[in-house]
């Protein structure tokens, strides 16, 4: 199902010269009907006015999305700045395009949202990469700040300490290693001094296993609006 929500009717009969042959859209002119639609019907695709948004343009894509996660949004302005769009595609929206972009553009970017992709201007794919780049720069720069920490400890200590990040309990990680309880509760506080953390939910922090990967796919049939698998 696709909803259309916008306050012009002009808007909403434009966007739907390039859907109705194929979907059958249902249109909703204010925001207080389009959350009880969401909640009711949980549309695949939603294609939303950013006129509709109000101050907080984020906050308000945020709560649309927790009344509906799996609806994909996609969002319709005459014009918005890189900083905000870019913004907003990190509250949650999946495509962008100008209210009045040509109709088989715009059903081209409902199909593209609807196979899981993101219909994003080049420029802020520019962006989305250096972020990710300056994400993964933090990551491995985190890592070796722990991994000097945890050099610091023996085997034993390191043994204990994998395993109170895999969520095992004190009983758990005596009987795994064959000694007392009493003995494993005075090497994490061996540890404890040693990293210089207080507790074992952040010892578990610490050692735990955050490496993700992210896969991207460009469509070459667009010069402006590229899609990108997630």
């Amino acid at each position: 199902m696709i909803l259309l929500a916008s306050s012009s009717e002009n808007k909403l009969a434009h966007w739907k010269q390039g859907l109705s042959d194929i979907y059958t859209p249902y249109c909703l002119t204010n925001l207080n009907p389009l959350r009880n639609e969401l909640i009711r019907k949980t549309p695949d695709i939603l294609l939303l006015d950013y006129d509709l948004l109000g101050i907080d343009s984020s906050q308000t894509i945020e709560s649309l999305l927790t009344l509906s996660p799996k609806t994909r949004i996609i969002l319709l302005s005459s014009g918005i700045s890189d900083e905000n769009e870019w913004k907003l595609f990190k509250a949650g929206i999946k495509g962008f395009c100008l209210d009045m972009t040509p109709p088989e553009q715009i059903r081209r970017a409902v199909e593209a949202v609807r196979r899981g992709e993101l219909w994003i201007r080049r420029q802020l794919v520019q962006r989305m990469q250096d972020e990710l780049a300056m994400a993964m720069q933090e990551k491995k720069h985190i890592e070796r700040a722990v991994n000097s920490l945890l050099e610091n400890l023996t085997k034993r200590e390191y043994e204990i300490a994998i395993l109170v990040g895999r969520g095992e309990s004190n009983k758990q990680i005596a009987r795994q290693l064959d000694i007392t309880e009493r003995t494993v509760k005075a090497h994490l506080t061996e540890i404890f001094r040693k990293l210089a953390i207080s507790d074992r939910i952040k010892l578990a922090l610490l050692v735990k296993d955050t490496a993700a990967t992210s896969n991207q796919v460009f469509d070459d049939n667009d010069s402006d609006y590229p899609t990108i698998s997630i």
